[in-house]
This record gives C-alpha cells, sequence and structure tokens, in this order.
C-alpha cells in the first residue's frame, strides 16, 4: 500500500479539525466563573486539557500544511528535472 505524504497530511488535518471541534465543545460546555451570571462550579483547571488540545490541533495542522507545502515542491522539482 502506497501512502503519499499528502494523503497523511490530510489525515492529519482531519484528526486536528476534530480534536479541535471536541475541545471547544468541552469549553463551551463548562460552567461560567462564579462573578458571573452561571454555576460557580468553575475550575480554572478544567481548561487546562481543552486549551492543550487546541493548541495540538493548532500545531498538527501547522505541520500538515508544511508537509502538504513540500509533497508539491518536491513534485515541482521532480517535473522540472524530467522536462
Amino acid at each position: 500500500m502506497n501512502i503519499s505524504p499528502t494523503t497523511h497530511a490530510l489525515n492529519l488535518i482531519n484528526t486536528a479539525q476534530h480534536k479541535a471541534s471536541e475541545a471547544t465543545q468541552t469549553i463551551a460546555s463548562m460552567p461560567v466563573q462564579a462573578n458571573e451570571v452561571g454555576s460557580t462550579n468553575y475550575q480554572s483547571t478544567d481548561l487546562i486539557k481543552p486549551i492543550i488540545s487546541l493548541k495540538e490541533a493548532e500545531l498538527e495542522t501547522a505541520a500538515a500544511t508544511k508537509i502538504i507545502t513540500h509533497d508539491k515542491k518536491m513534485l515541482g522539482s521532480l517535473l522540472d528535472i524530467k522536462a
């Protein structure tokens, strides 16, 4: 089975998108701070994991776009050599 770098990068982007979606849903469903209208069960430590997941998704997406960019450059270079 031949998996191209672009295919791997697109899978990485898809995974990052799902990770970001889950993290944002977690953050959106959290109760608000005690000094705001809402629940008093708020703890700032509950935000750490979803925020880290968002940062991971950002970095994974950036890495995937670099993979795609370099794969396209490499393919262009190979076509230039063949021409």
